[in-house]
């Protein structure tokens, strides 16, 4: 790929494709890597885009591959200390505890919420990903996809409200 279509690449699908690392990570930093990685393995890889979908979707599918990847590395070593350390937000510690509160619900409706539900509802609200787009990630129909969206907005609405 040549320098002028990577950057054209990169200045049109960067804040696609780390949106919907956060969604994956949950961390700005892992995100911001895998990103890096998404963009550096698209520019450098002899198998270029073929124009079967769109660049978002063919970038964050890449994305998708080195979390997994990334994932199963973790896996195998699971004695790795996780740092319990939090950034300083510039809030209140009241207001730090009701939104750490609400979003700790939140994460737990969604981590308990069925595939492909779950994937697609992050895709939407965290990676602001398109229908079209969130349909060309599972091979389905944009219909599919909104419909997957609206059903699961009604899950983690009634779940949050049973919590």
């Amino acid at each position: 790929m040549d320098k002028n279509t990577a950057e054209k690449l990169y200045e049109a699908f960067y804040m696609k494709v780390f949106s919907y690392a956060m969604t994956l990570t949950g961390n700005r930093e892992d995100a911001m890597e895998i990103t890096q990685e998404t963009f550096l393995r698209a520019i450098s890889t002899e198998r270029t885009f073929r124009g079967e979908s769109d660049g978002a979707t063919w970038l964050c599918a890449i994305a998708k591959n080195l979390f997994v990847d990334e994932k199963r590395r973790q896996s195998r070593f699971t004695d790795a200390p996780i740092s319990e350390e939090q950034p300083d937000t510039g809030k209140s510690m009241e207001e730090s505890l009701a939104d750490a509160d609400t979003s700790l619900r939140i994460h737990r409706v969604l981590h308990n919420l069925e595939e492909p539900y779950k994937e697609v509802f992050q895709l939407r609200v965290f990676g602001e990903l398109s229908f079209k787009e969130i349909g060309s990630i599972f091979g389905k129909t944009e219909t599919w996809a909104r419909v997957t969206f609206h059903r699961a907005r009604m899950m983690v609405k009634e779940r949050m409200e049973k919590s």
